[in-house]
């Protein structure tokens, strides 16, 4: 009887160990046309502030060359990967090792100008959904419009990808059942930002989370555009957020919480996570230091 509950101790002890192994996340960057050398460290902190997640950064030789660049991280020692990445295509065999990692099961994550990146990479643009700029157009796929209270797919002809002045705007929930924006308010206020629109691609099994009004006074294309998406890709989770330009952008408490949310998600297709008590109203900004 001694040695049975002995082993039942250190069964439990084992399953609470393993329940307390943090999240690991692999953040990729290196090449941006935004400042990466700033907001990965605040990527970074966000996530390991949460005590969820173990963090490492994999950064690609900087500066374009005509080869592609040599850079080959070992996605598959982590459970998601962030990108703050918007440059030179990968090499085939980092973009083969990385298809594998979220068709297995792996979360992917895509940052703001993450969705720039890589227009004649198919399985990528699927992963993300919907992309802007690198020559993206109606080739490219459709945008993604809210009309009539449901998501519908505008083949019309134009390019992809543009924004209006960086300024704070109103984040409207559309599915407040989904556990990334589960419990938020159904409007908040994000810091100052580049509000994306005009996004276009696949859009193969989108599920757009909250959208923005692109106000046209402001140089925005007059449509509420997604802002948090997620994309299932055979195994995989993909969370694409188009906030973050900034650091500005980041120290939002809004973009915070979404972020590490959607992190988490996209690894274990849970959210633990709480809604904090500094999370933006409808009416005010909420910074973080």
């Amino acid at each position: 009887m001694k040695n049975l509950l002995s082993a039942l101790i250190v069964g439990l002890v084992s399953v609470v160990a393993g329940a307390a192994e943090p999240i690991k996340v692999l953040i990729v960057d290196g090449q941006n046309n935004h400042n990466w050398k700033v907001t990965t460290p605040i990527l970074k902190k966000i996530l390991e502030e949460t005590k969820l997640f173990t963090v490492d950064v994999a950064t690609s030789p900087q500066g374009k060359s005509e080869k592609p660049v040599v850079f080959r991280p070992k996605f598959s020692d982590y459970q998601v990967v962030v990108s703050n990445y918007n440059g030179q295509a990968w090499p085939k065999e980092t973009q083969a090792d990385f298809v594998k990692f979220v068709t297995d099961g792996g979360g992917f994550v895509a940052v703001h100008a993450a969705d720039n990146s890589f227009p004649e990479w198919p399985e990528y643009n699927v992963m993300i959904g919907v992309g802007g700029w690198g020559g993206r157009n109606e080739k490219s796929g459709p945008y993604i419009r809210f009309r009539e209270g449901k998501f519908v797919l505008d083949t019309t002809k134009g390019n992809g990808g543009s924004h209006g002045a960086f300024a704070p705007f109103v984040v409207e929930t559309r599915d407040a059942e989904h556990p990334i924006t589960k419990g938020l308010p159904e409007k908040w206020m994000h810091a100052g930002d580049e509000l994306y629109d005009r996004l276009r691609g696949p859009a193969k099994n989108v599920t757009v989370l909250a959208t923005a009004f692109a106000d046209p006074k402001k140089g925005g294309s007059g449509e509420n555009e997604p802002m948090l998406m997620v994309i299932p890709y055979e195994k995989g989770r993909v969370f694409h957020t188009t906030l973050g330009h900034s650091d500005v952008s980041m120290k939002c408490a809004g973009f915070q919480v979404t972020f590490a949310r959607g992190v988490e998600w996209a690894a274990t297709g849970k959210v633990t996570q709480a809604v904090p008590a500094d999370f933006p109203t409808a009416e005010k900004v909420s910074a973080r230091p």
